[in-house]
């Protein structure tokens, strides 16, 4: 696993921060934001590009695809992969998503533009833009040259993207596949559609902006970053003896057909993706011991997504513990899914459960055991990690203890 998030620039940094119950966010400060109603986000800090990305080739990279890139390098190594000399090229692959893709380069594009017309232009202004290039530059820095996809499902991207990955292993296409999500919209274009809609915090205190599941709660805090997991197939895995943190067993991504932004009543979207998701990992719902919730902090997101746990769980909804990472990492769009696997994933592994913070203030309509403030200590069989995009996507994964046997 790989991840530069709000909260550390690795993922053992990201993991460490979060069962303590710290918060990534700050105030904004990528651009002057003094007449933006959001004063708070969620911003990756004192990264070192050089360590994962040449000087001349990262002009070439929007942010979000330099976060992808780095994370993905990480992961790798993390997995002791070497394409070509491990496991051979053609049977690595690439699974990468994104919500928004490059637009802090768009916005710089059309800037050039304005000021100097077409010839004033980068010649590689298309392909920093475009989303798939976080997929594409992946590969080219790994030399995997098998099957490769870009998923752009709004804030289901990472988790579709992993979800895909495990299916493309199934069917056997590839071995090993480097699958994730990534963002990097902290812009003036970014940070003001959010405003404009209504669905950001305007909480100036950045310790308390984002509340999920708090009655409080006044809105989403954007955040940025990626994360990055390595899925093998257990023949692979097992052949090179490889250290293994988990298995994926579940994966279910529907629509809601409802709305663009507003989930459906009762969040009867992502009660079938976690009935999917359940039914193709053959679990039970007994064997369920937490959920990491999308979570938002947004009025409807969080009364709708309760409302689908205790569909889904019916009499157990009440004694499995849920709770929102976005709480200290923001919402981080594309690369939320991938991040929250990684925390979901850590969470089986090392049987702690990170916290929601800010959770102070009941809401009657949100009162499920969402584990405030304090991570808590508990084993657990398996977990699900709830995605759920803006378009009306729904996405589930499930993931469980590895014990080596099949």
């Amino acid at each position: 696993m790989g991840a530069v998030t709000p909260l550390g620039n690795t993922f053992e940094e990201t993991w460490d921060a979060a069962v303590k119950g710290k918060s990534g966010i700050g105030m904004l400060t990528r651009f002057d934001c003094t007449h933006f109603s959001a004063k708070t986000a969620a911003e990756v800090k004192d990264f070192n590009l050089s360590d994962y990305i040449k000087v001349n080739e990262r002009h070439r990279m929007d942010r979000f695809t330099q976060y992808a890139v780095a994370s993905s390098i990480m992961a790798i190594k993390d997995a002791g992969i070497i394409p070509g000399k491990t496991i051979d090229q053609e049977r690595i692959g690439v699974s990468f998503g994104t919500a928004i893709g490059g637009i802090e380069s768009f916005e710089d594009t059309y800037r050039d533009l304005q000021e100097g017309g077409y010839q004033n232009l980068y010649p590689f202004s298309t392909t920093t833009v475009i989303s798939n290039m976080a997929a594409s530059q992946v590969a080219i820095s790994l030399g995997a040259k098998g099957v490769n996809t870009c998923t752009v499902l709004s804030c289901a991207s990472g988790s579709n993207a992993i979800g895909d990955a495990f299916r493309v292993i199934q069917r056997g296409e590839a071995d090993v596949m480097i699958a994730g999500g990534s963002e990097a919209s902290l812009t003036p274009l970014g940070i003001g559609a959010f405003c404009a809609m209504g669905a950001i915090s305007t909480n100036p205190d950045p310790k308390s902006a984002c509340r999920p599941f708090d009655k409080n709660r006044d809105g989403l805090v954007m955040g940025e970053g990626s994360g990055a997991l390595v899925l093998e197939s257990h023949e692979s895995a097992i052949e090179r003896d490889a250290v293994v943190y988990g298995e994926i067993v579940g994966y279910s991504t529907v629509s809601d057909a409802y709305h663009i932004t507003s989930p459906a009543p009762g969040g009867e979207g992502a009660v079938r993706a976690m009935e999917g998701a359940l039914l193709d990992s053959g679990l039970s719902k007994d064997d369920i011991g937490y959920i990491n919730a999308h979570g938002t902090s947004t009025a409807y997101n969080d009364r709708f997504e309760t409302a689908a746990i205790k569909t889904f769980l019916h009499n157990r909804a009440y004694e499995v513990p849920v709770s929102s990472t976005k709480s200290m990492t923001g919402h981080m769009m594309g690369a939320a899914g991938a991040v929250e696997s990684i925390f979901t994933l850590m969470a089986i592994k090392t049987g702690l459960i990170p916290p929601t913070i800010n959770l102070h203030t009941k809401d009657s309509d949100c009162d499920l055991d969402y584990v405030p403030n304090q991570t808590r200590k508990v084993s657990i069989k398996a977990a699900l990690s709830n995605a759920l995009g803006f378009g009306g996507h729904n996405t589930a994964l499930i993931f469980q203890q590895f014990d080596g046997r099949y």
